[in-house]
């Protein structure tokens, strides 16, 4: 697909999106949104983000005899629930409201071993796409964890040595745009060989077959010493895009960021990624997560705001007087250090 096709699709996009209950999580460590104009000016992380609360409830807790943690992406799903993705290959469904677990599926490979599962979709038929950073992969599953499916991956983007791609360094966030056609994968970092400040964008376009077949790549300009760990597109086809890092003794920095791929150089032929002759995606800074209040959470280690985690995944849950309603959720690693969190901010973009 060329930069023309994903021009045509987002602009065709319907901005409509379903307004979703606002949620709340009950148990220890949660914070409650503040009331009114006074609350809101007080829970305000920059002019374009606040955040009404957090939820540690789950942090620690076993759902079915499975651990539940490791939240690499979040996506709304059916019947008011949360579609939750463990990178340790299972596949939560949560409580709207609550964030309460309500069942769980194994997903594997063809082989029945393990994915490093990084991305998530629920798309128009219930089904789920998922991405592996391992080779990396996109895979279709059945409700029940059956494979439906596999994408095409460009050579480039498999990891070495079969491909440029870093180890643990590639497909970790995955989303598909409000027309149901186009899906988006971002690499967390660089391919070898490409400026390290410039990450690929990868998408797929829907055949009438209801596969998907390689489109446009897309050159995506990272901060300094971050990676991206989640893309989730907003209702008028432009992309929310964490940035994440971490420093020893230090902490966390998490961005989150407003990215439109429209006007981008489609890099699907471009050996190695510089600056120099192509246009990246263009973005804007909608929040620094270490400027939001603190709202009285605690961190296991150091971190610049004690709000702060190992922060993943990120869905657009519904739409509010203008703005959204995003949840993110953080990926404790199963570690006594970091936290399953999850956090509720409303986004105007």
């Amino acid at each position: 697909m060329h930069t023309r096709t994903l021009r045509t699709a987002l602009a065709t996009v319907t901005a409509g999106l379903a307004a979703a209950t606002c949620l709340s999580a009950a148990g220890p460590a949660t914070a409650a949104p503040a009331a009114g104009a006074a609350g809101a000016a007080r829970n305000a992380c920059s002019s374009s983000v606040a955040i009404d609360g957090f939820s540690d409830a789950l942090d620690k807790t076993t759902f079915q005899g499975t651990y539940v943690g490791n939240f690499s992406a979040l996506a709304t799903d059916r019947h008011g629930t949360i579609a939750a993705l463990s990178d340790r290959s299972s596949l939560f469904r949560l409580d709207a409201k609550t964030l309460e677990p309500k069942s769980v599926v194994p997903l594997a490979d063809e082989s029945g071993a393990a994915l490093d599962s990084e991305g998530l979709v629920v798309d128009k038929d219930g089904t789920y796409l998922v991405s592996s950073e391992t080779e990396p992969s996109v895979r279709r599953y059945s409700r029940t964890g059956e494979i439906l499916d596999t994408l095409p991956v460009p050579d480039a983007l498999r990891t070495t040595p079969a491909g440029r791609g870093q180890s643990n360094g590639t497909f970790e966030g995955l989303t598909l745009l409000p027309d149901g056609k186009t899906l988006v994968a971002s690499m967390e970092y660089a391919l070898s060989g490409d400026d390290t400040g410039l990450v690929r964008v990868q998408t797929w376009q829907r055949t009438k077959s209801n596969h998907f077949r390689l489109g446009a790549q897309y050159a995506y300009p990272v901060d300094a010493g971050l990676g991206v760990p989640e893309v989730t597109a907003t209702p008028d086809g432009r992309l929310l895009v964490l940035e994440r890092g971490f420093t020893s003794g230090v902490g966390n920095t998490v961005r989150l960021y407003l990215a439109d791929p429209r006007r981008a150089t489609d890099v699907s032929d471009t050996e190695t990624l510089t600056t120099s002759g192509i246009r990246t995606v263009r973005k804007s800074l909608l929040t620094d997560i270490a400027a939001c209040p603190s709202l009285g959470a605690t961190a296991k280690q150091p971190q610049p705001n004690p709000l702060l985690d190992n922060i993943e995944g990120m869905a657009v849950t519904g739409r509010t007087k203008g703005r959204l309603d995003v949840l993110l959720v953080s990926d404790d690693n199963q570690g006594a250090t970091q936290t399953t969190r999850f956090y509720r901010l409303r986004v105007r973009v």
